[in-house]
């Protein structure tokens, strides 16, 4: 029998880890209070604005020998006693409330001794709100505008949030004011409580930068208590029984589908402004667990914690209505956290419940800091030891946010008196402890898809809207069925239409023709609302251009800022490191310069040596330097005699050459002659006359003075694919051709004695239909650059024919080549005109007359950019025997 096989329990995802690599340490901030009577005696002393000293109290030895121990301790900010509320939020809270804003988390908590202020810090009194009211204000300066309605932002079970609606949170609206069974007035319009009322002045509001217009908002607020480690809901609304009360219930923490730990079933109460806020807050406050002690009148026995949430959620593409997808909604949290403070029992004399209390209180605080030391050690030392967050609700509900989920500060509060020192000594010790542990910086959230500036073109719109309407005579808000009624009453009365006869001819006509009356009026007015949407459409894309391009620099702006923090925030970390290289520089600097005078002693001695090395390689260089001389001698007299020997050889040689060039030369000549005679039937092409120049032996230009590249000084024929026959050419005592004397601009002057002359030409740089059409032959001055690098200049040669296209072809007869070079530089070409070799042998590749190269024609369109450019030579003739 085969056993089913047991299915295994799946394994847990683990807990996403942040992407980024950057990390900031915790900011630890401390706040000194007041002395409550000035003769008291202080043992605290504010040194700058961020170290402050503790001296020990009279009485107190520290030390066996009996003197007193003065301890600094340095912080991020250290605020003394005359520190106002307002500027205690400018420095702490208010960068928490624009993270909160732009989507991240923030934790800030107050810990100190009891009776250090904690309490006032956060909460505050009439006239001098503290953390709480202030951030609550800021939030609600800045989202005012942009909030959603109420109940279109639904929070779940699991720590979620989703988006419905306005229809449907209407209905949810309704629902729940039925629900009720009191109907009670929104908080906003009750009367506020006096203890609570006026806690900021209007000159101390703070407004976030950079909200996005194009989204809207909505805070949830939640509070809740830890009171003996158990988890209570101060918002939770429970039936009051006068016989028998029943107790709070405790709730449990949970994990969410992100790893977040929440409460479950904690109340999350949506509000509107700030007042409304602070009376739920005040309202949670008031079941807060305090109690009256020797030294706190009313001193807190549970840790409360107030959460503020925020969800948002981008409009859609019109920019009227949310977008209705849940994965765009972003919720962000800021946990507002008024720890107890430690006590000791001798102190405040509690008895019963009230060290129970206490025993907890010190419990949870003692975890606390066992968490925050792991933390630290695991960081600097590399170790991966388990941190015990579950082992107390503060540290297990806050674990996220050490692990990553959002940035954390903790605010220090100390009393100054002299009884405190014991307390606020290890208060201090655990602080500056604190600062040394990094948490990750939370990632910035994703940026919606859609066109920026959605919100201000549908408000646009409507405004522009509401001011046709009226121009129209019609309601200034925008109500339809009005505005159809005015549209309506606006077009002409319709007749009278009752038949009381059937051969009635004048009632169907006249409501005929009052319909069509109203139809083209009708007409006229689209057109007028068309042309009116255009202009407004117009309007809008220019708003909409201005706005991005003033976008697209304040985000340059904002991108180079953040690169200077960046740089500053390096720089600082450099200086840091470099510091502490310079206390291990100087202690190695202590322990060389005592090696240094060790080394001198050996120094002096190998000195010596050294100079009588010294002394002897000198010697040995002189000789070295007479014997080189010597050499150099005996070489340049060995190197004159060969060179010239060489130049001797070299002469000799070069006229031998040159006798032997001479005689090929002249037979070659001979046997053209032979050739030229032989030939019969075929008339002379027409030369050019030569007229010689009055110049008496002209300077002849250097190579420098010429073209550097071997290439052609003027555009070279196009070769064709297909050979043309020559056809006779007339003779030249035909007596009126003309021709086209085709000069390209790019030639040089060579400043020779023979110069061409063409009679009745025309002379143009560029052949053009207009002088083809009047001339029968055509001649192009073509310059290039030989092989032995001299300037040789040929005359191509052609006759000028009609085409059946009505057009003029040119085709090529003869090439005359045109060539100088210098008497004392030999020739590496042989002319095609000198002597054949010594030997009397001829190859095929080195005849060069006139009816080999002529053997191709070139077809050109007059007026074309393609000319007579590319020199092409023909088949060589094959030779008679």
């Amino acid at each position: 029998m085969i056993r089913q096989a047991k299915g295994k329990t799946p394994r847990r995802p683990p807990p996403k880890k942040p992407s980024s690599n950057q990390k900031d340490p915790v900011g630890v901030y401390c706040r000194v209070r007041p002395l409550g009577v000035e003769d008291e005696e202080c043992c605290i002393e504010v040194i700058s604005s961020s170290t402050m000293q503790l001296h020990a109290p009279e009485g107190f030895k520290t030390n066996r020998n009996g003197e007193y121990k003065e301890t600094q301790y340095s912080f991020k900010k250290v605020f003394g006693v005359s520190v106002s509320q307002m500027e205690l939020f400018e420095y702490v809270a208010k960068p928490f409330v624009d993270d909160l804003i732009h989507g991240k988390n923030g934790l800030l908590f107050t810990y100190g001794v009891t009776g250090s202020g904690k309490t006032f810090t956060m909460t505050g009194s009439p006239g001098q709100g503290g953390l709480l009211p202030r951030s609550l204000d800021m939030i609600f300066n800045s989202i005012g505008p942009y909030q959603a309605k109420r109940y279109v932002f639904k929070t779940d079970d699991k720590n979620g949030m989703e988006v419905q609606s306005e229809v449907d949170a209407l209905l949810e609206r309704q629902r729940r004011e039925n629900n009720l069974p009191v109907p009670k007035t929104t908080s906003s319009r009750q009367k506020p409580d006096p203890e609570i009322a006026d806690m900021i002045k209007p000159e101390e509001a703070y407004k976030a930068d950079g909200v996005d217009e194009d989204s809207s908002y909505s805070i949830f607020v939640s509070y809740i208590e830890i009171y003996n480690n158990y988890i209570y809901d101060l918002l939770e609304e429970t039936q009051e029984e006068a016989i028998k009360p029943k107790p709070p219930q405790s709730k449990i923490l949970r994990e969410d589908q992100n790893h977040n730990m929440y409460v479950a079933g904690c109340m999350e109460v949506e509000v509107k402004s700030a007042e409304e806020a602070f009376q739920v807050f005040w309202r949670g406050q008031k079941k807060r667990k305090i109690a009256n002690t020797r030294l706190n009148r009313e001193s807190s026995r549970s840790h409360g914690v107030f959460i503020i949430k925020l969800a948002q959620a981008p409009l859609d593409a019109d920019g009227d209505d949310i977008l209705q997808d849940k994965s765009q909604v972003n919720v962000s949290q800021l946990c507002l956290v008024d720890l107890a403070g430690s006590e000791r029992t001798g102190r405040t004399g509690a008895e019963g419940t009230r060290i129970r209390e206490a025993g907890n209180i010190n419990q949870s605080l003692l975890n606390l800091r066992t968490c925050i030391e792991i933390l630290r050690e695991n960081q600097m030392c590399g170790t991966n030891k388990m941190v015990p967050y579950r082992d107390s609700k503060v540290t297990h509900l806050f674990k996220n946010y050490f692990d990553g989920e959002g940035k954390v500060r903790m605010v220090v509060c100390v009393n100054p008196k002299a009884d405190d020192y014991e307390e606020t000594l290890l208060v201090m010790r655990f602080a500056e402890m604190t600062q040394e542990v990094e948490v990750a910086r939370p990632m910035d959230r994703p940026i919606c898809g859609f066109t920026p500036g959605r919100r201000n073109r549908h408000h646009a719109f409507k405004e522009e809207l509401s001011r046709k309407l009226e121009e129209l005579g019609g309601p200034i808000d925008g109500d339809v069925p009005s505005a159809i009624n005015h549209l309506v009453n606006s077009l002409p009365p319709l007749p009278s239409s009752e038949l009381n006869d059937p051969h009635d001819d004048i009632t169907l006509p006249r409501l005929i023709e009052a319909l069509q009356n109203r139809h083209r009026i009708r007409q006229m007015m689209i057109e007028e609302y068309n042309k009116a949407a255009n202009t407004m459409k117009c309007m809008l894309q220019e708003l909409d251009n201005n706005l991005i391009s003033k976008e697209n620099f304040i985000h340059e702006q904002n991108g180079k800022l953040v690169q200077r923090d960046k740089l500053i925030q390096t720089n600082k970390a450099e200086i840091e490191s470099l510091e502490k290289r310079t206390k291990m520089q100087e202690h190695k600097i202590e322990i060389l310069q005592k090696t240094t005078k060790i080394y001198e002693g050996d120094k002096r001695s190998l000195q010596q040596e050294l100079e009588t090395r010294d002394q002897r390689l000198q010697r040995e260089l002189s000789e070295k330097r007479r014997m080189e001389q010597r050499m150099h001698g005996v070489v340049s007299d060995t190197q004159f005699k060969w060179e010239k020997e060489c130049e001797r050889r070299v002469n000799a040689k070069q006229l031998e050459m040159q006798n032997k060039l001479w005689v090929k030369d002249e037979k070659l000549k001979q046997l053209k002659a032979i050739v030229s005679e032989s030939k019969t039937g075929r008339p002379d092409p027409p030369s050019r006359q030569t007229q010689p120049q009055p110049r008496p032996q002209p300077q002849r230009p250097s190579r420098e003075d010429r073209l550097p590249a071997k290439r052609s000084a003027s555009p070279s024929p196009v070769p064709t694919a297909t050979p043309v026959r020559p056809l006779h050419r007339r003779s030249r005592s035909a007596g009126g051709e003309k021709w086209v004397d085709h000069k390209p601009s790019s030639n040089l002057d060579l400043g020779t004695v023979l110069q061409p002359v063409i009679p009745n030409a025309i002379q143009v740089s560029a052949p053009s239909e207009k002088a083809l059409s009047k001339c029968d032959r055509y001649v192009l001055t073509h310059q290039e650059v030989a092989s032995d690098g001299e300037i040789q200049t040929k005359l191509i040669k052609g006759e000028v024919i009609k085409t059946r296209g009505g057009g003029q072809a040119v085709q090529f007869t003869d090439i005359e080549t045109l060539k100088q070079e210098l008497t004392t530089v030999p020739s590496r070409k042989r002319k095609s005109s000198e002597g054949a070799p010594a030997n009397g042998d001829r190859t095929d590749g080195a005849w060069t007359d006139v009816e080999t190269r002529c053997s191709v024609a070139v077809e050109m369109r007059a007026g074309s950019n393609m000319g007579p450019g590319f020199e092409h030579h023909g088949i060589t003739k094959r030779r008679k025997p």
